[in-house]
């Protein structure tokens, strides 16, 4: 289809404005996905994600990295959503899929499937048969950054991804998890813009905040929670233990309601 009109050919994967310009037009997961994987709209990220895949870790020279933009990874109707920060340089961009393959996926899907909403507690690559149940995970930013810091202008870019992700999940989402401070930072005016009543001024993250948005005429009552990321430095030094995660994580699955996994 020509999609060529009075302003011109629509942007293209490698400009700045493809992210917008597709991600509204997305009527489902299949198509948004789809559309991710094919962004290069930040030159910075993909010279970043390249070179890594080119100079791979000693234990992953014989894998073909996957070193491109990685999608979400979930249902399509889940009622909860965890959004992380981006995909790790030698984890998400080797495997293709959101927090595997690194220590950081290993702490939050052990955490997952103690709380029932994972098949299996690890994560190794896109095709290890690991499911989901009732969870869509996501980040703000879907391209490895360098030293895991993305620029705002980068975040700016990226955000139509995210804001396509929460219209789709919007009819059932009930509560979302924040991995982190720049989520928490990237993700409140995103729902603000979606439709949610965020407050002013924004609420500080913090690990077991809960923040209630509450119903208005776009959309139902979202529960927000905050939590330290699994990142190695915070669960090396025990900032966020095992515990402290699956007991954020239940709280927010029986929040979730009738679509979370065992309710009923």
């Amino acid at each position: 289809m020509d999609e060529t009109g009075a302003a011109g050919p629509p942007p293209g994967p490698g400009e700045s404005g493809f992210p917008a310009y597709r991600a509204v037009r997305c009527s489902g997961f299949a198509e948004l996905d789809a559309q991710v994987v094919r962004c290069r709209a930040c030159p910075r990220l993909v010279a970043w994600r390249e070179e890594t895949a080119a100079h791979p870790r000693a234990a992953f020279r014989d894998q073909e990295y996957w070193a491109r933009p990685v999608p979400g990874f979930g249902p399509a109707d889940a009622p909860l959503a965890i959004v992380g920060l981006a995909p790790a340089a030698h984890g998400g961009n080797r495997t293709g899929r959101m927090f595997t393959g690194d220590a950081s996926g290993d702490f939050l899907f052990a955490a997952l499937h103690a709380v029932g909403l994972a098949s299996r507690p690890t994560a190794t690559d896109r095709d290890d048969g690991l499911e989901l149940y009732g969870v869509r995970v996501t980040a703000p930013v879907h391209c490895a950054p360098p030293e895991n810091r993305p620029t705002p202008a980068e975040r700016r870019t990226c955000r139509p991804w995210l804001s396509a992700e929460l219209e789709l999940l919007a009819p059932g989402l009930r509560t979302v998890v924040v991995l982190g401070a720049f989520g928490w930072q990237a993700l409140l005016p995103v729902l603000g813009e979606a439709g949610w009543a965020v407050p002013r001024p924004r609420p500080a993250f913090g690990h077991g905040v809960q923040l209630t948005l509450p119903a208005t005429a776009r959309r139902r009552e979202l529960q927000v929670f905050g939590s330290y990321h699994p990142s190695r430095r915070n669960t090396f030094t025990g900032r966020l233990t095992f515990d402290m995660l699956v007991e954020l994580l239940a709280r927010a699955a029986a929040l979730a309601g009738p679509g979370r996994p065992g309710a009923g």
